[in-house]
């Protein structure tokens, strides 16, 4: 447990020394990527959701490709297609760019439904079916998605099967006034990830997401999870609540919440802190609009009055 801890503090330490003032983002995104998970970042333009992807990237020593999502992208273009050589009479498969450990998947709302559809299997099963044939993704399998709540304009907001695929939502929020002169005074140049090195391999995380399966949950901790679960379909004011998908994604990002710091079993408190990420998004407050600013915030809001309405095991 120990080396793991080590490795895990020297991976926080390099994500935070670029992403500046934004420790609780940077502590739930690797959360998510400790238990196997994917981030989806929603926020204004400008605030490091790129930076934030590249830097993840960089740390865990893993291969990376972006993918900028548009109108007329095709779910060829994101996952590879057979093509026919003369030469040696036969099909070849050219990977897409999906084919890597770290994806980010820019401005995923801004593609057709469609196109958002191709996702579902690879970022659920960690494979892509292609003309009958199925071909699994490199070990670890992340991605990162950006967009922006903001802009309406020729988007297609993710439906449900779609978001229930995100362990965690995240907002990274201008920084603090502090941390924004020192950015200003750093003078941009070159990209701040650029400067990292590895912390760890492919192969390095791959034991660290199985340790992960070993965090205890004792069964009155387990219990309150439940209880929260089960609050989101209960409540009058929330249409469709958390699936057991959900539940489970839950259970792990508390277990790697612990591992990371230090733990091996998971306490109310991990529950607490990640029931916003981890939750709100998968929540359906029915007739609320379009998918995005204010029913997010209900959602949270939604979220925070049931931890205060279920009672804490001590």
């Amino acid at each position: 447990m120990q080396p793991i801890h080590d490795t895990l503090q020297r991976l926080l330490a390099a994500v935070e020394s670029v992403i500046l003032g934004k420790p609780d983002v940077v502590r739930h995104a690797l959360t998510a990527v400790l238990a196997g998970g994917h981030v989806l970042l929603e926020d204004v333009p400008g605030v490091g959701k790129t930076t934030l992807a590249h830097t993840l990237a960089t740390a865990l020593g893993c291969s990376f490709r972006r993918i900028q999502f548009t109108s007329d992208l095709l779910p060829s273009d994101i996952l590879g297609v057979n093509v026919y050589s003369q030469r040696e009479e036969r099909f070849d498969f050219r990977p897409g760019p999906i084919f890597a450990n770290v994806v980010l998947a820019d401005e995923i709302n801004r593609t057709t439904p469609k196109t958002q559809s191709s996702l579902l299997e690879a970022m659920n099963e960690g494979q892509v079916s292609l003309d009958d044939q199925t071909r699994a993704l490199p070990a670890p399998f992340i991605v990162i998605a950006t967009q922006n709540p903001q802009d309406y304009h020729g988007t297609y907001p993710l439906p449900e099967s779609q978001l229930d695929r995100f362990m965690v939502r995240l907002r990274l929020g201008y920084p603090a006034d502090a941390v924004e002169r020192s950015i200003l005074q750093g003078g941009g140049g070159k990209a701040p990830f650029e400067r990292l090195t590895a912390q760890t391999t492919a192969q390095e995380l791959l034991s660290i997401q199985a340790a992960v399966e070993t965090v205890r949950v004792e069964p009155v901790v387990l219990e309150y999870l439940l209880a929260l679960v089960h609050a989101t379909r209960r409540a009058p004011h929330i249409e469709l609540g958390v699936s057991t998908r959900g539940a489970l994604a839950f259970q792990r990002a508390a277990r790697a919440r612990a591992l990371l710091a230090g733990r091996d079993y998971v306490r109310p408190d991990d529950l607490k802190a990640l029931a916003v990420p981890v939750l709100a998004h998968r929540l359906n407050l029915g007739g609320a609009g379009d998918g995005l600013l204010r029913p997010r915030a209900e959602a949270e809001q939604a979220i925070q009055r049931i931890l205060e309405s279920v009672p804490v095991p001590v």
